[in-house]
Formats: structure tokens, C-alpha cells, sequence
């Protein structure tokens, strides 16, 4: 087994922005309602013409720009997304292309929805552990607003677009992903959905609407019940304390889950990261733009340890513990 690390990160968000007020104007909400209950206050929203490939393109530029990197000898692409431009072919194989990534590269999407990112970074770092590959792009995006439906003010409320990338690559000094822990629970699918071919789920007829549809008061108790079991067994495999956890970067769903998160864990909330304030909840996005905002704003230091947990549709979840070993930045991050 080989050291695998990261080494550079970038992230993209659209232009557009959707405010707390902008939504009064459209269902029965305000601003005061809104932050109360979720701590967000505005999102961003792709044009019409921007989708998830354009979001992946972009915060690979970003990356690539910030930390002196090339995508000419990239091996393998990996995208998490739940709202892929097509059925197929995958956002991993137009990304590849448009960025000059070498033929010899594979490309794949991987769909593990909020906890996608985690899930997409765990393959590779099996796939840069084995030796199979030495340097993995890797890609959390979603453009959630392409199928969220704006007259429900139970969901609209919440959802926003962006995109995360980072590089794994091989270090031959020390493995930097420290401990694991995955978890699925399909009997809660139901609770969390979009439409395909199939319009049933363990016996439950869904709402074929073609937009997003969630259960927020279930998800919301699976989540507090079950997330920090889950951490605990991230720590457990890695043979560490929470103590030794410098920042812990849940997905980024709702502030009132991560706060009785925090509570259950007994973890410092101040040393939680979130992205959810001004760019909503990004699904796969959401932890890639947390780590990345922590970056940004100096807060988070190489040789610091992270601790990235997912969790969504499916019920699907997914945890690493990582010591940051990121490259030394050559340009700034443009504003996001």
C-alpha cells in the first residue's frame, strides 16, 4: 500500500444570487423564518445554459490556476453529482475532454447524493493506495436548482448549486487518510428522491413530478440519530479522539442539524465548518466549498487534520479523517 494525500483544492459557485427576499416573492416565507430554521440566508443559481459540467470546469480551473497544477497527467476523473447534464454520457467524460485531461484517463460519475463527495473521495484514495493510479481528480457538484421545485417552500428554501474539486495524489512519505466509515440505509429511500424509470420504493409510490422531493422532518432525525454514531466510527478505524480532530466538515444540509450534531459529539460547534450560510445546500458541493471557505479564509492549515462526513438520499453515509497536506498556493482564489 502506498500514501496518498491532497494536494490541491478549487471550487466554483454561479453568479447569480437568490436571497432570502427574493424567495418571499415567490412562496409563503421570509428572511426571519428561513435563517431561523436553516441559518441560510442566500443561495446561488445557475443560468439556464450552466450545468454541472460548466460548474466541474470551472472549479478545476480555479484549482489548477491557485496551485500551479496540471491537468496533463491526471489519471482518473471521479464526479459526485446527482444532476449530471445526461443520463449519459457521464460529467466525468465531457469534464475530461474539455480540459485536455489525457485519453488514457478513466472517467466515471458516482452517485451517493449529499454524501457523494466523500464516497468519490474514499475511491480514490483506494485507487491511489493500490498503486493502481498516482494523481485522481476529484469532483463534488450539483446544479439543485434545475430540479427543485420553487412552489414548495419546504424545499426551495434550501437548495443551491456549486461545485468542489480536489487532487489525490501518491505520497511516498506517509498515507494522509487516516480512518473511514461507510453506511447505507436503502429502507429510508423513500424519504429522499428524484423520479427515473421506476416509480415505486420499498412498496411506496413516489411523486413523479421529476423534481426533488424530500421528507425534511425524517431526514432530519435519521440524521441527528445517526451521524455521530458515525463519526465515532471514523474515529474508531483510525484510532483516533475527536480531541485530535481539528475541524469537523459535515455535509452542509441545514444549521440545525449540525448544531445537535455538535451537541451529541460533544464537539466544539465553532470548529465546525459549513458552506450552507451564503451558497445553500450544495448536495456533493457542499464539503469541498466548507473546506475550501476554511482555506480561503485562513482558518485551515496544512498538517491539520479534517474530519469530512456526508449524508443523504439513500439513506446513504460516508466519513474520512484526513491530514491536510495541501501544496503551497502560487495565486490567490478569486472571489466567490
Amino acid at each position: 500500500m502506498k500514501g496518498a494525500k491532497i494536494t490541491a483544492i478549487g471550487s466554483y459557485v454561479p453568479a447569480r444570487r437568490l436571497a432570502n427576499s427574493d424567495l418571499e416573492q415567490m412562496v409563503e416565507t421570509n428572511d426571519e423564518w428561513i435563517v431561523q430554521r436553516t441559518g441560510i440566508r442566500e443561495r446561488r443559481i445557475s443560468r439556464e445554459d450552466e450545468y454541472t459540467s460548466d460548474l466541474c470546469v470551472a472549479a478545476v480551473r480555479d484549482l489548477l490556476t491557485r496551485y500551479g497544477k496540471t491537468a496533463a497527467d491526471v489519471d482518473m476523473v471521479i464526479v459526485a453529482t446527482s444532476t449530471a447534464d445526461f443520463s449519459f454520457p457521464s460529467v466525468a467524460s465531457i469534464i475530461q475532454h474539455r480540459l485536455g485531461i489525457p485519453l488514457t484517463a478513466g472517467a466515471f460519475d458516482m452517485s451517493a447524493a449529499c454524501a457523494g463527495f466523500v464516497y468519490a473521495l474514499h475511491t480514490a484514495y483506494a485507487y491511489v493506495a493500490s498503486g493502481l493510479h498516482r494523481k485522481v481528480l476529484v469532483l463534488g457538484a450539483d446544479a439543485l436548482s434545475k430540479i427543485t421545485d420553487y412552489s414548495d417552500r419546504s424545499t426551495c428554501i434550501l437548495f443551491g448549486d456549486g461545485a468542489g474539486a480536489v487532487l489525490v495524489e501518491t505520497d511516498e512519505q506517509q498515507d494522509r487518510f487516516l480512518g473511514f466509515h461507510l453506511s447505507s440505509d436503502g429502507g429510508g429511500a423513500h424519504h429522499v428522491y428524484r423520479t427515473g424509470l421506476a416509480s415505486r420504493v420499498n412498496g411506496v409510490a413516489l411523486s413523479d413530478t421529476g423534481k426533488l422531493v424530500q421528507n425534511g422532518r425524517e431526514v432530519f432525525k435519521w440524521a441527528v440519530r445517526t451521524v455521530p454514531h458515525g463519526v465515532r466510527q471514523v474515529l474508531d478505524n483510525a484510532g483516533a479522539t475527536l480531541a485530535q480532530v481539528d475541524w469537523f466538515i459535515p455535509h452542509s444540509a441545514n444549521l440545525r442539524m449540525i448544531e445537535p450534531i455538535c451537541e451529541r459529539l460533544e464537539y466544539p460547534f465553532e470548529q465546525a465548518l459549513y458552506s450552507l450560510e451564503y451558497f445553500g445546500n450544495t448536495s456533493a458541493a457542499s464539503i469541498p466549498l466548507a473546506l475550501d471557505l476554511g482555506i480561503r479564509e485562513g482558518k485551515v492549515q496544512s498538517g491539520q487534520r479534517a474530519l469530512l462526513y456526508g449524508f443523504g438520499a439513500g439513506l446513504a453515509q460516508a466519513g474520512l479523517l484526513v491530514e491536510l497536506s495541501l501544496d503551497e498556493q502560487v495565486k490567490p482564489p478569486a472571489v466567490l
